[in-house]
């Protein structure tokens, strides 16, 4: 096989980028608590003053109840956002802003810690995700780096087949976002790319944060609009004054009507009713759940509400049947009309848990519980 059909079926086909180790990923997120546990653990003032104190970069979503999945109006809507199944999400504290290039830098600094992206790769550890047979690439497509987008010079027929637009880099990672010789300088406030699930869990240890759940994450895009499209509303007119997204003919051009061709700033667009930013567009976001495509309608068939879902107990996703798959929100500054159209609040997609690329990034949460020692 030769190098380029080798690096198509790693690297497109299945988007993966691997450690030199293999590490065990826990299947869930410590169970969440409820209010009543909360509060027998601190007291009504430990409370109201951590609310009125957020952390720093932090607010406060206050919990409640809402349908989680596509909303009937949203004729875009893809199978695995429904169906529409009732949820209830205690109160959090959640990071107003994507995690930066900067927060990220101070992580690195203090802790030296080395993503996934910038380790060696152990093939041994890669061919276990891979079908049964794949031969190994060459030992020069072997390298660290992660996967970068690249515009196609004509009109794409077959939007499934991403790997029209998707290529491996080598050399690309957080500190080097848009090529080997780039660099972090004017983009400190940018949200922070190439990183995986591993590299994201390790920032939330250092931080003493975690991912949010799926619900928690939809719950505080949606803010006060719990039956609309867009954490806007349902008007698609205001797209480009709200959303970093692609606006033109995907992939072959972007007309820049909102103002960016990639990633752009934090707090370059308004934020949403809960005062986030970003909850659409820019950066897809990980969250903490397994991507299963039944999960939704196994909650809706236990006919009940459920309360801080902590989402699937395993991964599935027959698409790709070799991947460990975590669930991603928000879409990115890629998603189109054409495309898939992710900047809608219901959105959500898997990716590998070992895979990094150019529009994934993540933002944290906290609870109560975790702030008072």
């Amino acid at each position: 096989m030769s190098k380029i059909k080798s690096l198509a079926l790693v690297c497109f086909s299945c988007l993966i980028v691997f450690t030199c180790k293999e590490k065990k990923v826990e299947t869930k997120t410590e169970e969440a608590k409820t209010d009543k546990e909360v509060v027998s653990k601190i007291t009504q003032e430990q409370t109201d003053k951590l609310i009125a104190n957020p952390p720093e970069g932090m607010l406060w979503v206050p919990g409640g109840a809402f349908l989680q999945g596509a909303v009937p109006q949203d004729k875009t809507a893809m199978k695995h956002e429904k169906p529409q199944h009732a949820v209830s999400v205690d109160g959090f504290f959640m990071d107003i802003t994507e995690v930066t290039n900067a927060a990220f830098k101070k992580f690195v600094d203090e802790t030296n810690y080395v993503t996934v992206a910038e380790r060696a790769i152990d093939w041994e550890v890669m061919k276990k995700q891979l079908p049964e047979g794949t031969p190994k690439p060459h030992d020069s497509i072997m390298q660290p780096g992660s996967l970068m987008f690249k515009k196609t010079k004509s009109t794409v027929p077959n939007l499934y087949d991403f790997s029209q637009w998707w290529r491996w880099v080598i050399g690309v990672n957080w500190r080097h976002p848009s090529g080997p010789d780039s660099n972090l300088e004017g983009k400190e406030n940018h949200p922070v790319v190439h990183i995986s699930f591993e590299d994201a869990q390790a920032y939330c240890k250092w931080a003493g944060r975690r991912l949010p759940t799926e619900a928690e994450w939809e719950y505080a895009a949606r803010g006060k609009k719990t039956s609309s499209i867009y954490f806007w509303g349902d008007d698609r007119s205001k797209l480009s004054k709200m959303v970093n997204s692609w606006e033109g003919e995907f992939p072959v051009n972007n007309t820049l009507e909102d103002g960016f061709e990639r990633t752009a700033p934090v707090k370059s667009y308004p934020p949403n009713d809960f005062g986030l930013y970003d909850m659409a567009g820019n950066v897809w976001e990980f969250v903490s759940d397994w991507y299963n495509v039944n999960y939704y309608k196994t909650l809706k068939d236990s006919n009940k509400e459920i309360i801080n879902p902590q989402g699937a107990d395993k991964a599935y996703n027959p698409s790709q049947p070799y991947l460990q798959e975590k669930i991603i929100k928000g879409g990115s500054f890629l998603c189109s009309d054409s495309y898939c159209a992710s900047y809608r609040v219901s959105s959500r997609m898997g990716t590998s848990i070992d895979s990094s690329s150019e529009h994934v990034g993540f933002r944290t949460v906290a609870t109560l519980d975790m702030l008072v020692k």
